[in-house]
């Protein structure tokens, strides 16, 4: 089946099974690794990538069922050579250890901060319940997220401010 994505701003194709699991297009055929592999039941939340906007788990969800739509995986966060906020915070505070689920929870704070620009402590540990991370306790996970908050939510500028 011929199927048509847009995968971090660019237009993208595939003839796949129809039985073929967006993770595995998205890895496999698009050769985009960030997003990981790690229950395959949507529990851990390695796989999530943001469809027209929001979260979901790859792993159980066929590509064909993303037929026509936006797909945004942690390589689309970085933009013009310049880390996104998420990943910025997430760096200096020292948010990831092994990296396995730090794609899923950046994505998932990134769709937290364009949705709520100043969440609380308690928002995002809600909006991060359904990532697991085996190394980290998730205190600095949080931080990040509280870090990345002002700087997601500055105007950018556009060049023509006077």
């Amino acid at each position: 089946m011929e199927i048509a994505l847009r995968v971090n701003g660019q237009e993208r194709t595939g003839d796949i099974e129809p039985r073929r699991l967006l993770i595995h297009f998205i890895r496999g055929d698009l050769g985009l690794t960030g997003s990981h592999v790690g229950c395959d039941t949507t529990s851990c939340g390695a796989c999530t990538v943001l469809l027209d906007g929001s979260p979901v788990k790859s792993c159980t969800l066929f590509a064909v069922q993303a037929n026509g739509s936006e797909i945004k995986t942690v390589e689309g966060l970085m933009q013009d050579g310049e880390l996104d906020p998420i990943q910025a915070a997430f760096k200096e505070e020292h948010g990831l250890q092994c990296g396995f689920c730090t794609p899923g929870m950046m994505l998932t704070a990134a769709e937290l901060l364009d949705r709520n620009p100043s969440p609380s402590e308690d928002d995002i540990r809600w909006a991060l319940s359904g990532n697991i991370c085996r190394c980290t306790g998730y205190v600095n996970i949080v931080k990040a997220v509280q870090a990345a908050a002002p700087a997601k939510s500055e105007p950018v500028a556009t060049g023509s401010e006077a």
